[in-house]
């Protein structure tokens, strides 16, 4: 019916499909002369259909907006302080939040197209949603609202309207996903409540709600304009001093004298301090004009927008819809329907990499036959739509990075080039704030580290993958978050010499930037039909017991009570040397703990931002006086070697190698772990020989040169060997035959995070993040305060050592807790004191020594106002504690630092090394009797 009613419009249009009807079968023809039985097929939208399917999103006039005459592209100035390059929504709101601190006249923004006839922004759906993955995402979401908002009560135009958003859920797992967002909504400030399918019929008559379970009412989403809110947001920041140049591409950008670019154009070249990529759909092309290129990873994909004309009925006060298991959205739009979705396979735009350079001519044709997925979506949850007269359905090219997430920050490879795209969503608005942030003061006021450009590496930035895996990225936007999400694409990129011997042992693998590592290891299963050991992906599609829990709970044992072998090959590992004291001088400058200690010696420390936060958790090996070896967590692999870079004299002095793809590292762990390795190496590894957080080059078999650190970054008994790749697998082998008699076990990272969840172990990107200072998480012994060097972050840290400090790091051990039957927590839930909310978990996993769920995260001393006051351990301890899962709290007991957790075989390096230290009251501590 939708089809027949909608035949005129789509023959005037010329659309090319292959359409299948509402029953699933296909029909070929130039719709639709007739519905079944035509054979010509048009090729493309004629020049006149192009045009007419363009914008026309809002009702006001394009050109209107400007007839004062207030804004007027100007010519190229020689230098300024800033270059923004991008009249996009991000590269609009850059320049507005610029000047509005001030540095209007010292800002200019070029685009390669027309900025004042609009034809530069794309249309897309308008969308402002509160809730995103993350605390980080929902600040700058929230960002842009304040934006909208502020711009709306000066009387611009912005199209801003607060009409709400209903998610709905057709499975238990999505309201179950429902009542995490509503807990966690506690701590994020978002109000929404759970409504009954009756009740989500009352928000939207049109919607047919037989199939539905319930929905998420969130009554501060809204949608807005982005065309609007661009121009509003460029006449402003002209008025404020701005300079805005059109029809001006870039052609090169080289460094200039000091920390400046050379920005070479189409219209001549200009110096600026820091240069702004914000250019979305071509983000990736301008970095690859750099020297040294600019790794901006994005993929553009077709992205479909259904148009329909007025619908009857049609409130136009109707919130947003998302029917997120039918992978759709949909929203009023002056009367008329605006909808689309994210499909699971996405198809790649621009495969050949040749982008159009302006937005008139990006306008892609229509795939009725990969649309129709989407539409029977629409029709079944709307079904007045199949009534309804079609205006246009648009394909449009949306931007993607490798992880879905937005890109921000200062890139890795030269200094003062900030990268600000990912979307072209009106949300995106918010990362002006932070891009601001960084220029003016240095550092953003929302912390982004997850959004951070160095989260990437080369690899992400190579076109085919890019290519790959956009058809996948898209449709993960409205999929069912489950714990330890795996993308299906792009895979086996990074593996060390030893991956096919864990997968013939039986490893399930994950992947942290592009590493292949086992997460579990399940023997019974390894084989496919043919007897070949098969290449398995992790997944846990569950938020109750997963089904891996046996095997992470037998690795676990092992590594408690026998010997576990683990891969930790993807660990990022830097070399650093200098001839005389530079390297030294350095680290001490860069690092909070006191690193001129004696060669052989392991120094666990932070790196520490101005504000105290961390920018890297790491261990330092002293390999000789002028020589260290830095292990630094997988996701720092760029990013801590750009920081040190950053800091670095001039002069060359200095030198850095980032060896990590050299050397395969395993980590052996256990009560038996100093034995069997014994028999391997004819060094002496007696505790007084080789000590607990020492470093020792060894032999190991016939090999040799093998780095040995004495630590296991679990708080276990054991050694990391870091080993030249062409002696991993020789290595590797003999460790298993000489720990066979003593029960050696492969171990994944899914028992390696119990085991450090349980000695309160915090990992950067988890627990640890550029705003967690150590004196929030228990590492104040770590500071070195004392050492003769002025160390990056100190002035900060002795005002929080003066002052107090308004959160602490705790562990928390859930009690009325059935892991078997109840949902697990995994991050994100809010903690309760005394039945007020106090603070949020950040990493959780099943304790097996425990035998319960025990949770990390951060307790604060909220006043009613929500303000932040000082907290002690005494304020900490004295409370009850509840943690709140999907909508029902369970009691907790509070540990404020490393338990004691009892063992067959004791020992004593292991016992005297905690996490935490300093800390007055011993009564958290665990006693060797489990009462519970």
């Amino acid at each position: 019916m939708f089809f027949t009613r909608n035949r005129q419009v789509l023959v005037q249009k010329g659309v090319d499909f292959a359409v299948r009807t509402l029953t699933g079968h296909a029909h070929y023809g130039r719709f639709p002369r007739q519905f079944a039985g035509g054979q010509e097929r048009a090729s493309k939208l004629d020049t006149k259909s192009r045009e007419s399917s363009g914008r026309a999103f809002s009702a006001a006039s394009t050109s209107a907006l400007w007839l004062d005459g207030k804004l007027e592209s100007g010519s190229l100035p020689q230098s300024t302080d800033v270059v923004i390059y991008g009249a996009s929504i991000i590269g609009a709101s850059v320049a507005y939040n610029l000047a509005k601190a001030g540095m209007g006249a010292q800002v200019i923004l070029l685009d390669q197209d027309t900025v004042t006839d609009g034809r530069v922004w794309q249309e897309n759906s308008g969308l402002v949603g509160a809730f995103k993955p993350t605390l980080s995402q929902v600040k700058l979401v929230q960002k842009s609202i304040d934006l909208f908002q502020e711009l709306t009560d000066k009387g611009l135009p912005t199209g801003w309207r607060q009409c709400g958003s209903l998610n709905l859920a057709r499975t238990r797992d999505r309201m179950t996903v429902f009542r995490r967002m509503k807990s966690q909504s506690t701590g994020w400030g978002i109000e929404c409540s759970i409504l009954s399918p009756e009740q989500c019929k009352e928000v939207f008559p049109l919607l047919e709600v037989s199939d539905i379970l319930g929905g998420l009412w969130i009554p501060t989403d809204g949608v807005a304009d982005s065309m609007l809110i661009c121009q509003s947001l460029l006449r402003e920041a002209q008025k404020m001093g701005v300079k805005i140049v059109e029809k001006c591409a870039i052609r090169s950008i080289s460094r200039a004298e000091g920390r400046g670019q050379a920005i070479e154009t189409s219209l001549g070249t200009v110096y600026g301090t820091y240069f702004v990529n914000c250019a979305t759909l071509h983000a990736r092309d301008v970095g690859l004009l750099s020297d040294p290129i600019v790794k901006v990873p994005l993929h553009a994909a077709e992205h479909y927008y259904l148009h329909t004309k007025q619908v009857d009925g049609l409130s136009p006060e109707a919130p947003v819809i998302r029917d997120l298991d039918g992978q759709i959205f949909f929203r009023e739009n002056d009367g008329r329907l605006l909808a689309g979705g994210y499909e699971k396979n996405a198809k790649p735009a621009f495969e050949d990499g040749l982008i159009p350079p302006n937005a008139a001519s990006m306008q892609l044709p229509v795939d009725w036959d990969h649309f129709h997925v989407l539409l029977e979506e629409l029709i079944k949850r709307v079904p007045c739509l199949e009534e309804a007269f079609l205006e246009r359905l648009s394909n449009v090219p949306e931007v993607f990075s490798p992880d879905g997430k937005w890109i921000v920050g200062e890139s890795p490879e030269i200094q003062n080039y900030l990268v600000a795209t990912g979307s072209q969503n009106v949300s995106t608005a918010g990362l002006g704030f932070a891009i601001a942030d960084l220029i003016t003061q240095g550092y953003s006021t929302v912390d982004i580290h997850d959004l951070d450009i160095s989260r990437f590496l080369g690899l992400h930035n190579n076109r085919k993958f890019l290519r790959e895996r956009v058809r996948e990225v898209p449709g993960l936007h409205y999929a069912i978050p489950y714990p330890f999400q795996e993308f299906e694409t792009g895979r086996t990129l990074r593996m060390s010499p030893i991956f096919p011997a864990f997968k013939e042992s039986g490893g399930v693998f994950g992947q942290t930037m592009g590493y292949e590592r086992p997460s579990w290891f399940d023997q019974k299963h390894c084989l496919d039909d043919n007897g070949v050991p098969k290449y398995r992906i992790a997944a846990t599609r569950t938020f109750a017991k997963p089904s891996w829990f046996k095997y992470a709970a037998e690795e676990y044992n092992a590594c408690r009570e026998k010997i576990g072998l683990c891969d930790y090959s993807s660990f990022t590992k830097v070399d650093m040397w200098s001839k005389g004291r530079e390297i030294v001088d350095l680290l001490q400058h860069l690092c909070s703990n006191d690193v001129d200690v004696p060669v052989g010696t392991i120094i666990h420390t932070g790196m520490q931002n101005k504000q105290g936060g961390y920018e890297n958790d790491c261990s330092l090996a002293r390999i000789g006086p002028s020589h260290y070896f830095m292990i630094a967590p997988t996701i720092q692999q760029t990013r801590c070697k750009a920081w040190i870079e950053r800091h670095m004299p001039p002069g060359g002095q200095i030198s850095l190698s980032d060896v990590t793809s050299m050397y395969t590292a395993i980590c052996i762990m256990g009560p038996f772990s100093r034995i069997m390795l014994s028999e391997l190496t004819d060094t002496d590894l007696a505790p007084k020989n080789f000590p607990f957080f020492t470093y020792r080059e060894l032999d190991v078999g016939l090999a040799n040169g093998i780095r040995a650190f004495n630590l296991t970054h679990t708080g276990e008994l054991g050694f990391v060997l870091y080993i030249p790749n062409e002696f991993a697998l020789h290595v590797y082998t003999r460790l298993l035959e000489a720990g066979e008699k003593y029960g050696i076990r492969h171990c994944g990272y899914y028992a390696m995070r119990a085991l450090r969840v349980e000695k309160f172990f915090a990992f950067w990107g988890q627990d640890l993040d550029t705003f967690t200072t150590p004196l929030e998480c228990g590492r104040m012994w770590r500071v070195k305060f004392d050492k003769p060097f002025h160390f990056i972050g100190r002035d900060a840290l002795m005002k929080q050592r003066d002052e107090g400090v308004n959160r602490l790091y705790v562990q928390l051990l859930l009690n009325d807790h059935d892991s078997e039957v109840d949902m697990w927590p995994m991050g994100g839930e809010p903690i309760f004191r005394n039945g007020d909310f106090c603070g949020q978990i950040t990493t959780a996993s099943y304790g097996f020594t425990f035998k319960r769920q025990v949770c990390l995260g951060f307790v604060q001393n909220l006043s009613p106002e929500g303000v932040a006051e000082k907290v002690s351990n005494e304020y900490v301890l004295s409370g009850d504690y509840e943690i709140e899962i999907a909508g029902i709290r369970y009691g907790a007991k509070v540990n404020l630092h490393s338990p004691n957790l009892p063992t067959k075989y004791p020992d004593q390096e292991r016992e005297a090394y905690k996490a935490t230290r300093d800390k007055s009251d011993e009564s958290s501590v665990m006693a060797p009797k489990l009462s519970w």
